[in-house]
């Protein structure tokens, strides 16, 4: 198997195990989004330190990392809190396609952080991208409005933090250690909101969170490994099937049917993602 397929297939089982991630989260009922937050993150941070143990360079962090680390891990947290929110009050389909706005945002902010300049049809893009938006989100006076409006701040937040990946990336900062402190700061923010609502589990809720971060600790290696086998501009449309999978799993388990104008909504934010996509292939 060529290295662009074996990318293509990471990509799409990256895109399964953030899907199966709402899923589980969705699946635990009705316990605080922050508790659900603090369990997918301890699991992380678990996975993280286990690869970094096996390291030589060990839990060591670059010189100047630290700033850029704090701030995506800030802007995770925020966008990984108002995800869970929005999964548990929405289709999980919406959730994950608003979630999804992420690169767009990404985009935008790159031109701030990084002084990346993006160039009209790119920035097209972010603009038809977020008309999409639009058909998801529904503007009205409602709790729906609302609901939705914590899930485009959680594709914000998601775009910032990836922002600062790629900047952590091009200092050489490795993976794991992205991982391990997103993870630990994601834990001590929650943390003191457990000790405010925390709700007793049942066995079945700890295990759907114990999965939520196990399908996490997956998507992350996954999505790491399609990376490493082929560049973005090649295989990241192929993110986007995670979409199918989370209105796969939100019809089979949930009975949750995405309506007309969801529906068209996801048509133009992947549409979107398709055109630019293949515009940056030919170039």
């Amino acid at each position: 198997m060529k290295e662009k397929q074996q990318g293509i297939l990471f990509i799409i089982l990256a895109g399964f195990f953030f899907a199966s991630m709402s899923f589980f989260v969705r699946l635990s009922g009705n316990l605080p989004t922050m508790e659900k937050a603090f369990f997918r993150n301890a699991v992380a941070v678990l996975v993280a330190a286990f690869m970094l143990a096996r390291t030589k360079e060990g839990f060591h962090v670059q010189k100047g990392s630290w700033p850029d680390l704090l701030m995506r891990s800030f802007c995770g947290t925020v966008g990984l809190i108002c995800n869970f929110y929005a999964v548990d009050h929405m289709n999980i389909a919406d959730a994950n396609i608003l979630n999804k706005l992420s690169p767009f945002f990404a985009i935008l902010m790159s031109y701030f952080i990084l002084k990346e300049k993006a160039n009209k049809v790119e920035w097209a893009c972010v603009v038809v991208a977020f008309i999409g938006a639009v058909f998801v989100v529904k503007p009205a006076f409602n709790m729906q409005f609302v609901n939705a409006m914590i899930g485009v701040i959680g594709g914000l937040g998601a775009g910032i933090a990836y922002t600062f990946v790629r900047k952590l990336g091009k200092k050489g900062e490795r993976g794991p250690i992205i991982v391990m402190v997103f993870s630990t700061f994601s834990c001590l923010c929650t943390l003191p909101f457990l000790t405010v609502e925390f709700q007793p589990m049942k066995a079945v809720q700890l295990l759907c969170l114990l999965m939520a971060g196990v399908s996490a600790a997956g998507g992350q290696i996954f999505i790491t490994k399609a990376y490493t086998k082929a560049p973005a501009k090649e295989i990241s449309v192929f993110d986007y099937i995670q979409v199918l999978f989370a209105a796969l799993l939100g019809f089979v388990f949930f009975g949750q049917i995405p309506d007309w104008m969801s529906l068209v909504g996801y048509l133009i934010i992947i549409g979107s993602a398709i055109f630019k996509w293949n515009y940056l292939r030919k170039e």
